[in-house]
């Protein structure tokens, strides 16, 4: 079950905690609608964002954090220095955006006896070729929430895992190429690859 942090339908709340495992992500906003067990939070691994969850009373005693045993980091240190550069060029209010911040966030996980993982950068990559079959144009990086998918689809760890993902409104923050991922979405649900979560059937029907 991956949650996103957009809105949820009514009524999967328990069908998200009935899952083997189930992600959330930064700050899960989906906390509560989106059920409340919560195996994994997936961060955003550099700049203002991981600074600021790792700054933040709040976030690191909030339960879904207390209750994951895993903190992934979606961002390849290695790739994101690469980056730099070329994002110095592009986007220059970007400055702090390729600082990696996995050092911190594996020490903080260690410290609280969870794991850390980070997601290697060729699923980001993969990503990145998947997308340019939807016309992304011009963007930043990929979501966490498609990096994750991605990893899930990707790693012989979930082979033969049934994916769900709900709370993916596909719209944010104009660095990520938020239409060309919701048809790269949509497709995959087309091929019967993840599954969305909508209204339970007594739910839709109003019984």
């Amino acid at each position: 079950m991956v949650v996103g942090n957009g809105e949820i339908p009514e009524g999967v709340a328990e069908v998200i905690d009935a899952g083997d495992l189930v992600i959330r992500f930064n700050e899960s906003r989906s906390f509560g609608p989106g059920g409340s067990r919560t195996d994994v939070v997936a961060v955003c691994s550099t700049g203002r964002p991981a600074r600021r969850m790792l700054a933040s009373e709040d976030w690191r005693s909030s339960k879904p954090i207390a209750d994951c045993g895993a903190i992934w980091s979606v961002r390849d240190p290695q790739k994101f220095a690469e980056m730099r550069p070329l994002l110095k060029v592009s986007h220059p209010e970007l400055d702090d955006f390729c600082d990696d911040m996995s050092v911190e966030l594996g020490a903080f996980a260690a410290d609280r006896g969870k794991q850390h993982y980070i997601v290697p950068r060729a699923i980001h990559e993969a990503v990145d070729a998947a997308l340019a079959e939807h016309e992304p144009g011009d963007y930043v990086v990929p979501s966490s929430g498609l990096i994750v998918i991605a990893e899930l689809m990707n790693n012989p760890v979930y082979a033969g895992s049934s994916i769900s993902i709900a709370g993916f409104g596909h719209q944010g923050w104009d660095g990520h190429p938020f239409a060309a991922e919701k048809r790269l979405v949509d497709a995959y649900v087309a091929a019967g690859q993840i599954t969305r979560l909508h209204q339970p059937l007594a739910l839709s029907q109003g019984t």
